[in-house]
């Protein structure tokens, strides 16, 4: 997985939000260098910009209120977050915390160091995505359970069925019409409802 995650930093587009001193210069040469499309981005943006691949983030007291700000309105792309910090004291720890970070790197920025930054936060946001993708088949899933459920109590409540031929019986209305069982269960829940 690292040489997949190595070979995906070339072509990376990454938004360094750091102030254009030497530090923010290099860091944006370094990844340049590794392969990725880095952009300086200073001042913090009011509005959002196009959702990158990875943010890199100068995080310190100052720039708190944007930040959150910022990575509120990138909810929905989500992207990797690398910080930058220059101390650790509490409220640092916390803005780092709150913004999801991936890694840290720590002022002053040397090269060495950053690539394995950059590809332990790869992996993971990646293992974060894949976890949410795979919450989201299982709350479907349930919801789809939970829905069969209520169709075999409306159909025994209201025609009389043992619970296997209500269960049967949507079963059928599922092949009759070439649907999942979850579906055709949702018909039943929702003809229900719209009956009442």
């Amino acid at each position: 997985m690292a040489i997949e995650i190595l070979r995906d930093l070339r072509g990376l587009r990454v938004e360094v939000m750091h102030p254009p001193d030497a530090d923010g210069i290099n860091l944006v040469d370094h990844l340049r260098r590794i392969g990725c499309f880095a952009t300086a981005v200073w001042p913090l943006p009011s509005e959002p910009t196009p959702t990158p691949d990875l943010m890199v983030l100068a995080v310190d007291h100052d720039s708190r209120q944007g930040l959150r700000r910022l990575l509120k309105h990138h909810d929905a792309g989500n992207p990797t977050v690398i910080a930058i910090v220059g101390y650790e004291n509490p409220s640092t720890l916390q803005l780092v915390l709150e913004i999801g970070a991936h890694a840290v790197v720590e002022r002053p920025i040397k090269p060495f160091g950053l690539l394995t930054q950059l590809v332990v936060a790869r992996s993971l946001w990646l293992q974060q995505r894949e976890g949410a993708q795979k919450t989201r088949k299982l709350e479907r899933r349930l919801a789809g359970l939970q829905n069969v459920h209520r169709a075999r109590l409306i159909l025994m409540v209201n025609h009389k069925l043992t619970e296997d031929e209500a269960y049967q019986k949507i079963r059928r209305e599922a092949m009759t019409k070439r649907m999942a069982i979850e579906d055709a269960a949702a018909a039943i829940v929702s003809a229900h409802n719209v009956a009442q």
